[in-house]
């Protein structure tokens, strides 16, 4: 159900789409249409978290015929999909380096909806380009200050305070600047279901930004999580994501790989960590698609001096320009 969702919001914010699905659901037509956006609402399936919906539209708001503006309602935080606070993040500040930038850009949390029952909300907001700016995104430099989220909803607000003292004892012995917020929603914006959680970013003095997050298990499905455990595991996936390093988190690779592609016939340069599963075969779609091959060099940690491996991707981009914009 999760799959007709996503095929359902991709009809809303298309115009002219054609999609046929079979009797046994096992093979879709799809042909696209025009991208349209405006002002628009959806309600996701509630199995995937809304991460899962909003990925595919970060790739796709900058290229409609006028600004997005979106709301999405269901869970905003699970242990599958990213979550609302780690795209907002990492995968904002990314699209401000290709030039996608201004007040309208935003993701906003109206309410927090955890698994099985949802009851979140949410608002993207995206401006429209014509052309994207190439980038040479390769020095990550060093990480400068550790900012994130401890949220609880329908459960003690003490929680949170649990979490973010855990998460704190093991990223103090490493940096001073240590901010971790609390977030406890109450009544309405709670939605439908208890849980809690812990979402952590790393920003580098060159403005990279490293994510983690960790969601508690949704009521009813599996052993109960004390948050002094789950804000210690949430700073040890931190720490091992600075170890992987690059200038994109694991996360956002395609994102950044997908928009490099869509820049001007410019040189990109990215330097990544290692490449996840996900990101391998996003490189296959992307060369039977747009016909464009990455040219990737591997640097040992003792050429960087940190971390574990990193790849440094180039490409030409292949020059795409927003047709659908509308000129004023």
């Amino acid at each position: 159900d999760f799959e007709a969702s996503f095929i359902r919001l991709i009809d809303k914010v298309t115009n002219g789409s054609r999609i046929e699905i079979n009797q046994t659901g096992t093979s879709l037509y799809y042909q696209p249409g025009l991208l349209y956006g405006g002002s628009l609402e959806h309600d996701c399936s509630p199995s995937r978290g809304i991460g899962y919906y909003l990925e595919s539209l970060l790739c796709l708001a900058p290229f409609m015929k006028h600004p997005l503006k979106i709301v999405l309602r269901g869970v905003t935080n699970d242990q599958v999909d990213p979550s609302v606070d780690l795209l907002k993040a990492t995968a904002l500040p990314l699209l401000k380096k290709f030039g996608i930038d201004g007040e309208s850009l935003e993701i906003k949390i109206n309410r927090r909806g955890m698994p099985p029952k949802g009851g979140g909300e949410i608002v993207f907001s995206c401006p429209v380009r014509k052309v994207l700016q190439p980038i040479q995104f390769t020095d990550p430099g060093k990480v400068k200050r550790i900012r994130g989220t401890a949220y609880s909803v329908r459960v003690s607000p003490q929680m949170a305070n649990r979490m973010v003292e855990s998460a704190r004892s093991i990223l103090n012995k490493f940096l001073p600047d240590i901010y971790i917020y609390t977030d406890h929603m109450k009544g309405v914006s709670s939605g439908k279901s208890p849980g809690f959680g812990m979402c952590l970013s790393a920003e580098t003095v060159n403005g990279t930004i490293l994510s983690a997050e960790l969601a508690s298990n949704p009521q009813g499905q599996g052993s109960t999580v004390l948050p002094e455990e789950l804000g210690q595991n949430c700073a040890k996936l931190l720490l091992e994501e600075v170890y992987r390093g690059g200038c994109v988190d694991s996360t956002n690779q395609s994102l950044a790989l997908l928009l490099m592609t869509l820049g001007q016939r410019d040189v990109s340069k990215v330097l990544l960590g290692p490449l996840s599963p996900y990101t391998i075969e996003f490189l296959r779609h992307l060369r039977s698609f747009f016909q464009i091959m990455f040219k990737i060099e591997t640097k040992t940690p003792e050429e960087e001096h940190v971390g574990g491996e990193k790849v440094l991707m180039t490409c030409v981009g292949t020059g795409f320009s927003n047709l659908s914009k509308t000129i004023r």
